[in-house]
């Protein structure tokens, strides 16, 4: 049961009814900054509906390396756990909480019969798949046209943009494996933007002023 002080924010997206079944059947977790939500391999009997913070949703190769494909915000559900959960595949993704992060956890059960007989979570549920797969696009788009100096500075724009700072606290190493590279090419990378004058590096920080 979840309190309806907890749902204020997503009145916008959904109607009383909605509002109603996941006060009633959904329930709240919370994780720690780093903490897997959803792993590769998992069978899902959830989809994740994010009350606060940020999650990283990565793809994984088969030597280990793994690859940011986007990240969810407030009020945010992940197309990938979606699809998952709609055709009954373990995931293909891995969630990890970016900060501290409270979400409310959905029985699939109810988002299929919700999806069919409802019109506002149809809606939310599409536009959730329309929104994801855009930035999808973008990643695939960054990966073949971006040089990795270009790559590089994208991610920190990004992140200033999620943080609402332009003080991001990270490691050369929390980047490196975001953007699927080595830490010798992000720390050469992060100098030579710095030399540009468009961050300044502190340790483990980095301030973005061309933004």
């Amino acid at each position: 049961m979840i309190s309806k002080e907890i749902l204020q924010p997503f009145h916008y997206l959904f109607d009383a009814e909605i509002l109603d079944n996941i006060a009633e059947v959904a329930f709240l977790k919370t994780f720690k900054k780093s903490d897997i939500i959803i792993d590769i391999g998992q069978d899902l009997n959830f989809i994740p509906l994010l009350v606060k913070g940020n999650i990283k949703v990565l793809r994984e190769d088969n030597r280990g390396d793994e690859l940011l494909l986007y990240v969810l915000e407030s009020g945010d559900t992940c197309a990938m756990s979606l699809t998952c959960c709609m055709v009954k595949s373990a995931s293909k993704i891995r969630a990890i909480a970016d900060e501290d992060a409270t979400v409310i956890m959905i029985p699939i059960e109810n988002m299929q019969l919700w999806f069919n007989t409802n019109e506002s979570w149809r809606n939310f549920i599409l536009q959730s798949y329309q929104v994801r797969f855009d930035e999808m696009l973008e990643t695939i788009d960054t990966l073949a046209f971006m040089k990795m100096d270009e790559r590089l500075f994208k991610y920190l724009t990004d992140q200033v943009k999620l943080a609402s700072s332009t003080n991001l606290e990270m490691t050369h190493l929390e980047i490196a494996e975001d953007l699927n590279t080595s830490r010798v090419v992000i720390s050469r990378l992060l100098k030579q933007l710095e030399r540009e004058g468009k961050i300044e590096l502190g340790r483990n920080k980095i301030h973005v002023i061309d933004f």
